[in-house]
This record gives C-alpha cells, structure tokens and sequence, in this order.
C-alpha cells in the first residue's frame, strides 16, 4: 500500500495520522483552503457570519460567545473573515429559504465518496454549491429550499444526512467539493425526497 501524502505539500503523512487525513499539518490545510475558497455571494452578502472555536462554540468577532438565535452577535462576512476569534468562520441559518444538507463521513481516505453520498449529489444535478466540511471527510450541500424544522435522517446503506434550515450556525471552509458552482440552486426536491 502506497504511503499517504499531503493534499498540498505532497509530503508523506505521518503514521500516526488520523485515517481520514489530508494534510501533514494545519498550514498545509489552511494553505489549501485560502487556494480553493470561494463562498457564494448569496451568502457572504448576508450579516448572518460568526467565528467558531474548534468545538464549535460560535463566537463573535470579537471573541465573545456568540448565538445562532441572537441577530445581535452576528456580522458582515468581512468582519468575520478578517477577526482572528477562533478557529473559523461560520453562516447563521436563520428560515430564510437557505438549507444545508450536512453528509457526515461520506469521503473515504482514498478520496472516494460513498454510494449513499454520491446519489444525493447525483441529485443536485450539480445546480447548487457542495463544500468539504471541516472534518474532511464531509459534505455540506447549501441551496435554497423550505424546511419547516432539523431533521436528522438515518439512509440504506448506512449513511446519515442532517438538514437544517433555521436556528443552527454551520462552519464554513469554503472548499468547493469537485466542480459544484458558487451559487446557491433549488434543493427543494431533493428535501422532499429525503423526507
């Protein structure tokens, strides 16, 4: 078996990395990142922007415990982009008609998606903007849709998918997963497919 290399520098991993690995260290993750990100301006037009530990906590710009039920502790995507709170940025979902559908553990380490994955994002049709979330080995599929509450929803063959719509913040990378376009599309048939 062929040893694993850096998604960016292209130096071996070391053997004590999680499986899912992509990168050597979290320059080369974060150099990745700044090179492929892009948000759709349907969102970073929006002041629903906090910054996160790296539990998740949301924090405000400033470094304050932030809500994603309290409009008061959000801001602009410039000011959440360029505060140094935290580990990262993240979007407010707040019933707007923006919802993300969140694929756990759905890459493989060898890059592959899991069948389960691949027909949702079959079903996008590649209308709507797919990222690699912050683990790596995730999806975040954003597109516009009505979802009267979160869901979690448990697939044949042993995939999950949340869906959330209103009252949860989601860390964004901004890594773009494959050719998916920078804008948000109508995913309201798929929702209604998966409910």
């Amino acid at each position: 078996m062929p040893t694993p290399t850096c998604g960016h520098c292209e130096q071996p991993l070391r053997i004590t990395a999680r499986r899912h690995a992509i990168y050597c260290a979290p320059r080369c993750r974060a150099a990745a990142q700044r090179a492929r990100r892009s948000v759709p301006a349907e969102l970073t037009r929006r002041p629903r922007w906090v910054r996160h530990t790296a539990r998740k906590v949301p924090l405000t710009v400033g470094g304050s415990v932030a809500s994603s039920t309290d409009s008061s502790t959000w801001s602009r995507h410039a000011d959440a982009a360029a505060s140094t709170a935290g580990v990262g940025s993240g979007f407010v979902l707040n019933g707007d008609g923006i919802v993300v559908l969140d694929l756990d553990h759905c890459i493989g380490p060898d890059g592959e998606l899991a069948g389960w994955a691949q027909t949702i994002l079959d079903a996008t049709a590649g209308a709507t903007w797919v990222e690699v979330s912050r683990s790596g080995d995730g999806l975040h599929i954003w597109g516009l849709g009505a979802l009267p509450h979160g869901r979690r929803i448990t697939l044949d063959g042993g995939g999950s998918v949340e869906l959330y719509a209103d009252g949860r913040y989601i860390a964004i990378t901004g890594t773009t997963y494959g050719g998916t376009p920078r804008r948000l599309g109508d995913v309201q048939h798929l929702i209604d497919a998966l409910l």
